[in-house]
């Protein structure tokens, strides 16, 4: 049996069109082409379209570049997106009408029901510093006037937003909107025409073209209409008295340029739904309320989440009979194809099964049961299936007989006993497969029972891909770099200098560094020798070869140096907007390195902690090609101490249990260092400071966002590394497989460990 975890899928089409074009030679005009507007031509399909009678928005224009010789050639400031150079806009925005009284209920309904479907959505009110529900963006104007509140808010459109969309959509918070259909609505219309689409409704004592749209169900308006309006709003303000802000608006739009609105354009209709009073959205059933685009009133915050919820239902029910009648068509089509039947894959209508073309492709399956995976990420034989992983193959399991039930019910009725074998994969190109063997009981009409043992297939497809909004980030900040250094790692700091010289100050990239000397209890007394004496002398010559360079050193005395506490004296002595970059002194900072610490470290949103690449042991890894890992660039010079490299650099990995390295924004870790001052107080928060790294504290005691990922243009020669004792058991946990694993692979150390033996047997 074979059953399908099938969520919604747009954007999937099967169509065969057939173009007939009828060829004509000579000159003189086509037959098939009838002008518009000439007599005899097509004229106004209907009193809200109208057809453009020119196209030239439409054609392409080459604009020639040119270049006065006599004057100075300046350098082209290229904008950092395409979108802005190219001089694209978004499509919609949303503007949301508010009150004191309605704020924190109605907008807020509105807010979680719609938000997430439109690039931008704004809520007006007229209330003076009007406390701002989360991840709401309000506007007060300090006028709750419905005239003057409504000037204010299209001038506030005009000024901020003009140049950045095509379409403008102002309702009220008492409106429920379908999200989904408004955007296709305005996905359809065409954009260089004025435009007021909604609700008619007539004027009192006005003549029968005269028409408004009605605000509580919502209206759109153009840019192009929107850029005409603007010179005329102050002088509408002052003529046009009215209590109602939509009637204002329509009266404005008619005196001053002639444009009412209209209910329909090309062929598109703006359908709304007036709701009763009392009315259950459940039992609503009729066509106008089915197409509806918008619902009004909505009474309270409950009732928006109802009709949400309803609305989302009657989607969902199209969105599956759209998938039932295109895998139909996709089966009839198929066997008119070259493969015939058999490259009808299943599910149908999505990719086949990633075929491998050798043996280092195949895709593996992991294996699992109702407690218990068999693929851990630590490379235990063995782990407890539970939080995210549970939960996924427990909606798999009630998936599989759900289907199960819909396909033999009412002969057959199964039940679960219990999940026998489990096996699932990802492939990219499909989502995740899973393979259940289940134990069940089949029941029949006249209550017969039966055990049976069948194996299903299961696929969660791939959903569509969308691009997660995230702050806007400079690659001209600052960093900060801070390396603490002990008194064991001195001998190593010369080598990080030079490789800091030749990666940022020869580039000359905006960036300083401090150096964090720390001193043991009997280290740099009086008349006892500087332990690092050779680091200062190399900072101060790096200082003399690159003139206005400052290298900053801070000096401490600890007993047990912990990363946290290390930190805490170097975040005292800089501004909350620094960003750091945490190095260690086998770290060797370049450009892109830099670059991308900027990137992904945004300030109250997300932290960075880079994975970087770990050269093995030369003296048992093979020699690999130069290149290195992709991406790396050039090899750092070699730290004293470790064993010189003879010919090509070699193999190496990813250290996954090093985290010493990071990217943040002293602002986030105060919060978080204060947080944890917080939650342990006394003794507890000592003893937790020893056990915890900075990536730690980040993980445990902020809500940022933790970014772990592969840093190709992080090369760490090998060295061997001494743990500290004084660690905490996972820190030395951490330490020492990262230092045990740096040796070589595991073939590279078979080697290794069959020579010795071979050796020591003769």
């Amino acid at each position: 049996a074979q059953a399908g975890l099938l969520p919604p899928l747009t954007g999937l089409r099967t169509d065969l069109s057939l173009l007939r074009v009828s060829w004509i030679q000579g000159e003189g005009e086509d037959p098939c082409v009838v002008a518009v507007g000439e007599p005899g031509g097509p004229q106004n399909l209907d009193s809200g379209t109208q057809l453009d009678q020119s196209d030239e928005d439409f054609k392409p224009r080459i604009v020639p570049y040119y270049r006065d010789p006599n004057k100075p050639y300046k350098k082209v400031l290229r904008t950092r997106y395409i979108q802005t150079e190219l001089g694209s806009r978004e499509r919609l925005l949303v503007a949301v009408l508010t009150s004191r009284a309605t704020l924190s209920t109605l907008a807020v309904a509105v807010n979680r029901t719609v938000a997430h479907h439109f690039p931008r959505l704004l809520y007006f009110t007229g209330q003076r510093g009007a406390r701002t529900p989360a991840g709401m963006q309000v506007v007060s104007h300090g006028d709750e006037r419905p005239a003057w509140l409504m000037s204010e808010t299209l001038r506030h459109l005009h000024t901020h937003f003009g140049a950045d969309y095509d379409w403008f959509f102002v309702m009220q918070d008492d409106t429920y909107v379908q999200a989904p259909r408004l955007a296709a609505l305005a996905g359809h219309l065409s954009i260089n025409q004025d435009l007021y689409l909604g609700r008619t409704e007539e004027f009192i004592g006005a003549g029968e073209q005269a028409r408004y749209c009605h605000g509580g169900f919502g209206y759109l308006l153009s840019r192009s209409l929107l850029l005409r309006l603007w010179p005329h709003l102050d002088g509408c303000r002052g003529d046009i008295l009215s209590a109602r802000p939509d009637e204002w608006l329509g009266r404005c739009l008619i005196d001053s340029l002639g444009i009412g609105c209209v209910s329909q354009h090309q062929g598109q209709q703006y359908r709304s739904f007036e709701l009763a009073k009392n009315r259950d959205p459940e039992k609503e059933g009729s066509s106008a309320f089915l197409s509806a685009f918008a619902v009004h009133p909505v009474s309270e915050g409950t009732l928006m989440y109802r009709l949400h919820k309803r609305f989302s239902a009657l989607e969902l029910e199209r969105t599956y009979s759209e998938i039932e009648q295109l895998q139909a068509q996709i089966r009839n089509l198929t066997v008119l194809t070259p493969e015939g039947e058999a490259g009808l894959s299943w599910p149908i209508g999505l990719p086949a099964p990633f075929t491998p073309h050798s043996r280092f492709e195949v895709l593996g399956w992991d294996y699992f049961t109702e407690q218990h995976t068999f693929s851990c990420a630590d490379g235990a034989p063995k782990c407890p299936l539970q939080g995210a992983s549970r939960a996924d193959v427990g909606d798999a399991v009630e998936t599989a007989l759900e289907q199960l039930n819909r396909r033999y019910q009412p002969r057959l009725r199964f039940q679960k006993q219990r999940l026998l074998n489990g096996y699932r994969r990802f492939d990219p190109a499909r989502g995740m497969e899973y393979t259940l063997d289940l134990l069940l009981e089949a029941v029949t009409q006249r209550g017969h029972r039966r055990s049976l043992a069948r194996r299903v297939s299961l696929l969660r497809p791939l959903s569509r891909v969308e691009i997660l909004p995230m702050p806007y980030v400079t690659e001209a900040t600052r960093v900060q770099l801070v390396l603490p250094l002990l008194v064991a790692e001195a001998a190593a700091a010369p080598a990080f200098l030079e490789a800091f010289a030749a990666g940022v100050l020869e580039p000359r990239e905006h960036a300083l560094l401090t150096l964090l000397l720390v001193y043991g209890p009997r280290e740099g007394g009086r008349g006892a020798p500087d332990p690092f004496l050779g680091v200062k002398a190399a900072a101060a010559e790096l200082e003399r070869r690159y003139p206005g360079t400052r290298l900053a050193w801070l000096a401490v005395r600890a007993e047990a140096p912990s990363q946290v506490r290390l930190l805490d004296v170097v975040s005292k002595k800089h501004p909350v907007d620094t960003l750091f970059f945490l190095a260690t002194v086998w770290t060797r900072p370049g450009p892109e390195v830099l670059n991308r610490c900027r990137m992904n470290a945004i300030s109250g949103w997300q932290a960075f902690f880079p994975v970087h690449f770990q050269e093995f042991s030369p003296a048992l890894a093979p020699q690999r090609s130069p290149q290195g890992p992709p991406g790396a660039g050039p090899d750092p010079p070699s730290p004293p101490g470790a064993e010189p490299a003879r010919g090509a650099p070699v193999g190496g990995r990813f250290d996954r249990q090093a985290s010493a390295e990071g990217c943040f924004y002293n602002a986030d870790y105060l919060a978080a260092r204060a947080r944890l001052a917080g939650e342990l107080a006394g003794q507890e928060e000592e003893e937790a400071l020893e056990g915890l790294e900075v990536m730690d504290v980040f993980l445990r005691f902020s809500g940022l966002h933790l970014f772990r990922a592969v840093e190709p243009g992080l090369v760490q020669k090998f060295s061997v590394r001494d743990c500290s004792p004084r660690l905490s058991e996972e820190l030395y946990h951490r330490c020492r497989l990262s230092t045990l694993e740096g040796l070589g692979a595991r073939a590279q150390l078979a080697v290794a460990l069959f020579e010795q033996e071979q050796a020591n047997s003769t």
